[in-house]
């Protein structure tokens, strides 16, 4: 594919990405703050203790094929229907194991209600795998609108079946029932939105084939996964539910522009990367590039959140949930470098060494459980700030092998992004110093959220920074079309 051709679907394939997961999002998000204010801090703790069960089972059910079947130039029908029967398979038997350790988990926690809400919402699972192979076909021509409407479409009216429950008193249920709405919804539109259907076919060789490459990506997530949940884990055995309530809506916020441009960097880089696989100048130049545009959308926003964490959880979720807000002003420096971890390890895959992957991610995930384990005698606050240095800690790892394929090691990725980290954190200071002097929460957000935009945009300007400029070229260049 010619330079031009490649940067204009690229362009098209961020920004129906952009708008698929804002929308979606935009819409979970304003389902969740309806919701939190109806249901309790120990609702949502609750259900949080399951997150780690679903989420290991998506990434066993997922095993890697996605990503196998997106870089395999020469994909076969063989090849999705191999990896469709595969996930329904896995899938079923994974909802069996949950179903028949489903008190055990209630036991642990001394909860006995979780083990019919953890019966009803890993049903989910089964509900997803269905849809993996339509997804993956969608992510190989980058045609993330269609992705749009069926999520966009299952968000919207889950929210609904959620927020009916939630005002009717049905407490968990409520948020039980708008999780598996959601995900039997989303896959029954994208199977009225796509044209594939599987045919009797399934190969072991094509199963070989690309188990070798996932594999090791599988082991890769499912570490990931465990350790990504294994705070949750350890809240809620040592502290209370309603502590890990208030994490998890922490959490919440600040995934919402971390973990959706981190999403889109994964769907949208990997295939794009993929076309210059075998090119390493040309790699380099296009990773280089994103990583800039990366820092220079993520990081004002994380460091604005974290500076107007206070006012804003006061006006959206009340003063009930205010500890969520003194957590969130913390993790959003932890959570902004996701993106980037990101980039780097999609390179990886790009490059087929899912092997180097694999090997990272368990040298991080021994660095962060040490640094929960000395971190959880002094308390909910410190672990949150010892966030900060594992996700630093682990980009230095990270970026090991990056420096060794393409010559981006750690000192380039803080040469390229060092003068948009600066100016956000400036600028985040800033909006902690308003704080001080304006008492009325609305009044204050309103403020914050000016002087921060002014602030950032005329540092960009002064320092000339170029990703502004590219940036507005890339929305000219899609309007356009």
């Amino acid at each position: 594919m010619s330079e031009q051709g490649l940067k204009s679907k690229t362009v098209s394939g961020i920004v129906w990405s952009l708008i698929e997961r804002l929308s979606v999002q935009a819409i979970f998000f304003i389902i969740t703050v309806i919701m939190a204010r109806l249901l309790t801090p120990h609702d949502y703790g609750l259900i949080g203790l399951l997150a780690i069960f679903i989420e290991v089972s998506q990434a066993l059910v997922d095993s890697g094929f996605g990503q196998a079947l997106i870089r395999k130039q020469n994909r076969t029908e063989e090849d999705n229907c191999t990896m469709f029967y595969f996930n329904i398979v896995v899938s079923s038997f994974l909802y069996l194991c949950l179903w028949l350790i489903a008190p055990l988990v209630a036991k642990f926690y001394d909860a006995p209600l979780l083990c019919p809400v953890m019966r009803v919402v890993c049903l989910g699972i089964i509900f997803n795998s269905f849809g993996f192979v339509q997804r993956a076909l969608l992510t190989i021509k980058l045609d993330f609108k269609t992705q749009m409407k069926s999520s966009l479409i299952a968000a919207i009216i889950s929210g609904v079946v959620g927020i009916w429950m939630a005002y009717n008193n049905y407490g968990i249920w409520a948020i039980a029932a708008q999780q598996i709405s959601n995900y039997g919804i989303n896959t029954g539109i994208l199977w009225l939105l796509t044209k594939w259907r599987p045919r009797l076919l399934y190969s072991w060789k094509s199963f070989r084939e690309m188990f070798g490459f996932g594999s090791k990506l599988v082991a890769a997530s499912i570490l990931n996964t465990v350790y990504n949940n294994i705070y949750q884990i350890v809240i809620g055995k040592v502290f209370s539910p309603s502590s890990l309530g208030h994490y998890t809506r922490a959490k919440q916020f600040a995934d919402f522009p971390s973990a959706n441009l981190s999403n889109i960097i994964q769907r949208v880089t990997f295939p794009v990367l993929c076309e210059l696989q075998n090119d390493d100048e040309r790699l380099k130049m296009a990773y280089v590039k994103t990583l800039r545009m990366i820092a220079f959308i993520i990081f004002p926003i994380m460091c604005g959140l974290a500076g107007v964490a206070k006012p804003l959880i006061a006006i959206l979720l009340g003063e009930k949930w205010m500890f969520c807000a003194t957590l969130l002003s913390i993790i959003c420096f932890s959570f902004m470098w996701n993106p980037i971890h990101s980039l780097n390890l999609n390179l990886l895959q790009v490059k087929g060494r899912s092997d180097l992957f694999l090997k990272l991610e368990i040298i991080k995930k021994i660095w962060g459980v040490f640094i929960l384990v000395v971190t959880v005698p002094f308390g909910l606050i410190v672990m949150c700030y010892s966030m900060i240095l594992s996700t630093i800690v682990g980009l230095w790892i990270n970026t090991y092998y990056t420096g060794k394929i393409i010559g981006v090691g750690f000192l380039r990725h803080l040469k390229e992004v060092l003068p948009i980290l600066l100016i956000s954190l400036l600028m985040s200071a800033l909006l902690f110093v308003v704080q001080f002097f304006v008492a009325n929460n609305i009044l204050c957000l309103v403020i914050s959220i000016l002087m921060g935009i002014v602030f950032y945009f005329v540092a960009v300007r002064m320092t000339k920074i170029k990703e502004m400029n590219e940036l507005l070229l890339m929305i000219k260049s899609f309007v356009k079309k």
